[in-house]
């Protein structure tokens, strides 16, 4: 209910905002065209609407039909308040020229009278309607290019890591990250098999999925997830919570994993290769499910001398991390920002919002993820799948 409030109410005042600028400024009073255009902004408030509420209710195989036109029309409602807040300033300036026609009051040879000052319809509805139609080709033309994006393959990066306490014998260990796979009802199987098909090309020594794999039950997602069990990889794959599955039921999908021989990090480590601790942490999100991160539980027992990497859904983590002496930390969650400009509001919560960064001395990789939530568009922060090439420094 929160959550519906918070996003609810913006979403009003922008709709309301676009009956403005593209009902009532485009048509004249009274008219069958503001009659219609008022009530398809209605209708396209509770198509929103009803994508944020139904689809929370029913299984993705019927929330697929709200979802799909809502979180579409959602994009387009976001850029398209901007394009035309970004065209407020030219608009009101034509718009004030358009209502200087001197009409004179008196002519002839007798002293000027004052003219009066009358504003033109038809020039202040060509204006409005311009500004209308450019701002929805601009906002339209971002969108599109913006579900290209996010439905499109993950890129796959390449990003070496050097390790102090790496063994030279292990020098060129990698590891495949993988995040936000997002599995709902916009997202289902082939996109898993998709991401699992480009990990398995690439013969990762490790598989790490940290995080936000997807937005659902195990009833209603188990079959999308099916194909995580065909992941290979040398050492094993891993899997730590992110925030959405404490929204889906973690306890069964952490089962569910296990099932698939995607093995849980639940504050918990291991090592592999004989020289490399894998230990990942649970979500912060999880403190209000009784299952919180617990790091002096999860890096208990490792060999000191070896490097930790650390699987951790929320690049916030790292603080906790490098106070204890953790070499690099795995995260995703920031979807790089997933739509410009959010990217820009990302540091005012996370250290990082995408790619390698150290803090106080711990290596942090954050991946952008290879899904999305809410729109299916990625505008300047496409989806990703990372092979992380450990190097010695020896």
């Amino acid at each position: 209910m929160i959550f519906l409030l918070l996003l609810g109410v913006p979403v009003a005042l922008g709709h309301l905002y676009l009956w403005r600028r593209l009902v009532v400024d485009t048509t004249r009073p009274r008219t069958l065209g503001r009659r219609i255009g008022a009530v398809a902004v209605v209708g396209a408030f509770l198509m929103l609407m009803s994508a944020l509420v139904v689809t929370r209710r029913v299984p993705p195989e019927y929330g697929k039909f709200f979802a799909w036109p809502g979180f579409i029309w959602l994009a387009v409602l976001f850029y398209l308040a901007i394009a035309l807040g970004i065209a407020e300033v030219p608009r009101r300036i034509l718009l004030k020229r358009a209502t200087l026609a001197p009409v004179p009051v008196a002519a002839g040879p007798a002293p000027a009278e004052p003219v009066e000052i009358v504003p033109d319809p038809s020039r202040r509805l060509f204006i409005s309607r311009s500004v209308a139609i450019g701002s929805g080709i601009a906002a339209g033309g971002v969108v599109g290019y913006g579900m290209t994006q996010a439905l499109g393959a993950p890129q796959l990066l390449n990003v070496p890591v050097t390790l102090d306490k790496l063994r030279p014998s292990l020098s060129g260990f990698r590891i495949a990250v993988v995040s936000d796979i997002h599995l709902g009802p916009l997202l289902g199987r082939s996109h898993t098999e998709r991401i699992v098909r480009m990990i398995n090309e690439q013969e990762a020594d490790v598989v790490a999925i940290v995080g936000d794999l997807v937005d659902g039950t195990v009833a209603e997602l188990g079959e999308a997830a099916a194909p995580l069990r065909d992941l290979v990889s040398e050492h094993g794959s891993f899997f730590v919570t992110g925030n959405h599955e404490y929204f889906s039921g973690h306890e069964q999908w952490i089962a569910e994993l296990d099932r698939l021989g995607v093995n849980p990090l639940r504050n918990e480590g291991l090592t592999v290769a004989g020289g490399i601790e894998v230990v990942g942490v649970n979500d912060v999100t999880g403190k209000s499910y009784n299952d919180g991160p617990d790091f002096d539980r999860a890096l208990s027992g490792r060999d000191r001398n070896n490097p930790v990497v650390l699987l951790s859904h929320q690049p916030v983590q790292v603080a906790d991390a490098s106070s204890r002496g953790v070499d690099l930390q795995l995260s995703g969650h920031t979807h790089g920002g997933q739509m410009v400009p959010f990217n820009f509001l990302v540091p005012l919560q996370q250290p990082s919002t995408a790619g390698l960064s150290k803090v106080d001395g711990t290596w942090l990789y954050t991946s952008r993820g290879a899904g999305f939530w809410g729109p299916p568009v990625r505008v300047g922060a496409p989806p990703d799948i990372t092979m992380i090439e450990l190097r010695s420094a020896g």
